[in-house]
């Protein structure tokens, strides 16, 4: 069984805008899937139905076998912006999730510690979100969200708007901690090489109404460093047949257009 299944999942917004069309796609357990795709082509959308924020309207969606439910331990969501409350310290905001599931407090402070060591900010726990650059709150954003046991980790352009070198940075440290639980990624970015240098398959969507165009198998050797790939001939090819296939769907979407 796949631990993320979507099958023919069409989505219309108040029959206005045909958002989604027809999307399949299985993800096996601990595979790490990049999203790329235009603007407005559905990538969030397929993204909010995997947390169960927004109803299946046709097809259908599965988790490890279970429909999506709002709020499931069963998935961690990380979005673009922070989401930091400013009125907690960094350990306090690493531990809410756990709060919300009910982990005891020495439980949540012991891991919300070890998670912060791991992202590098050990000697910022008792900072609050005002005292931290961009890229400490994301790195704080990282910690909270692989300190809860879930199964899926659905990440929506958690480093879109991080200047080049600390983006480089939040990349290989995501890629170290990945490596170490293996969980389900579903990673959605706007960035070709970021997508090709993190993911295990790179799934191109069309713009809208976005469909599926292209699933490209990314042979890359692991473990990675994103700044070492960028040299590598392997990793410039993947990246050009991604772009091909970008293209493609806009062009695609384009000859479909009345």
């Amino acid at each position: 069984m796949a631990a993320i299944s979507i099958r023919d999942l069409s989505v219309d917004f108040g029959g206005q805008v045909l958002a989604v069309d027809n999307v399949s796609l299985e993800i096996e357990s601990g595979q790490f899937v990049a999203i790329v795709g235009p603007s407005g082509c559905g990538k969030t959308t397929i993204l909010n139905h995997l947390t169960g924020l927004l109803p299946v309207q046709h097809g259908s969606v599965s988790i490890g076998g279970l429909p999506p439910v709002a709020g499931s331990p069963r998935v961690t969501y990380t979005l673009a912006r922070d989401c930091l409350f400013p009125w907690r310290t960094a350990q306090q905001n690493v531990c809410f999730g756990m709060e919300l599931r009910g982990v005891p407090a020495a439980e949540r402070d012991q891991r919300a510690r070890q998670a912060l060591e791991q992202v590098g900010l050990a000697g910022f726990a008792n900072a609050y979100p005002k005292a931290l650059s961009h890229g400490m709150r994301q790195r704080c954003a990282l910690a909270r969200g692989f300190c809860l046991d879930a199964e899926a980790l659905l990440m929506d352009e958690p480093f879109g708007a991080l200047d080049a070198q600390t983006k480089i940075q939040l990349e290989d440290l995501l890629l170290e901690l990945w490596g170490q639980t293996r969980r389900t990624v579903v990673f959605i970015t706007h960035d070709l090489a970021e997508a090709v240098a993190l993911a295990d398959r790179v799934v191109v969507m069309s713009a809208r109404p976005g469909r599926i165009v292209a699933d490209l198998s990314i042979d890359l050797p692991r473990p990675r460093h994103v700044r070492e790939l960028q040299r590598d001939p392997a990793f410039l090819s993947l990246y050009s047949r991604v772009w091909e296939q970008l293209e493609r769907g806009i062009q695609l979407s384009e000859g479909a257009s009345p």
